[in-house]
């Protein structure tokens, strides 16, 4: 991975931050994409390349806009020669819980540009150049048991785009595989608040008894599994959907709850 440059989705906070930490650290340069958070993804470009000495920077734009992600690309292709790896953390999820009926159509619109769209809005304009590498990375984020299109109560519009967004990551792996692109979906499982910043180390100290491995989930759990992915010699993984939850059903609990 040294030496390859990513563009991280979300990149300024929670599981993309992790994920950004830990490519870092495998020498990869990094394009933190955030939509708000200026601040805090300048500070996590200039701390990690302080750190690990990696050239990364912070790009502004919301991934539900095809215009903004655009921008994205063109500024980052400004900067780099290159985009070997992108991440597809950003999506949007409304955790009111909500019956579809309740959704307004501008809501709806926000879950499926957000978590759908934008990947298809980014891969367009990033896939052309990994062709010509005959080399890419690609990662998706979904939740446990997407690739079976389950129902997920009150979670109507983010379970929709993130079960269409299955099916497209395998779609793009059958489509790119000859050109040495691969995509695979990571399912993070019940990993909230600030766990999703925090290390495994950190996770060890805590007892999560609804967990079957014992422990709670955190964002370098996920942050490995992606990293392991966009390695050189994980070129035969492709296509697949890899729930990360500690042995926890998430579907089912969300159900108990309702």
């Amino acid at each position: 991975m040294k030496g390859k440059i990513a563009l991280i989705t979300g990149g300024s906070s929670g599981i993309g931050k992790s994920t950004a930490i830990e490519l870092a650290k495998n020498g990869v340069h990094l394009i933190i994409n955030y939509r708000n958070s200026k601040e805090d993804a300048v500070e996590l470009a200039s701390s990690l390349t302080e750190m690990y000495g990696t050239e990364n920077i912070a790009v502004k734009g919301d991934v539900s806009d095809e215009g903004q992600c655009s921008k994205v690309v063109s500024e980052a292709f400004s900067l780099f020669a290159s985009i070997d790896i992108v991440i597809h953390n950003a999506g949007p999820y409304i955790h009111e819980k909500k019956r579809l009926t309740d959704y307004s159509p501008q809501e709806w619109n926000y879950l499926i540009n957000g978590n759908l769209n934008g990947v298809f809005y980014l891969s367009r304009l990033l896939i052309p150049k990994m062709r010509e590498a005959r080399w890419g990375r690609i990662i998706t984020i979904g939740f446990d048991r997407v690739e079976s299109a389950p129902g997920w109560i009150y979670r109507s519009g983010f379970a929709a785009a993130k079960t269409g967004l299955a099916s497209l990551t395998k779609t793009i792996a059958l489509e790119e595989a000859e050109y040495g692109i691969t995509a695979n979906m990571v399912c993070p499982g019940d990993i909230i608040g600030d766990w999703k910043e925090k290390s495994i180390s950190d996770s060890l100290q805590v007892r999560d008894s609804e967990t079957p491995v014992g422990r709670p989930g955190t964002g370098e759990d996920i942050a490995r599994v992606i990293c392991f992915l966009v390695e050189e010699s994980s070129s035969f993984i492709t296509g697949s959907i890899m729930p990360v939850t500690g042995g926890k059903d998430v579907l089912g609990k969300a159900y108990k709850q309702s």
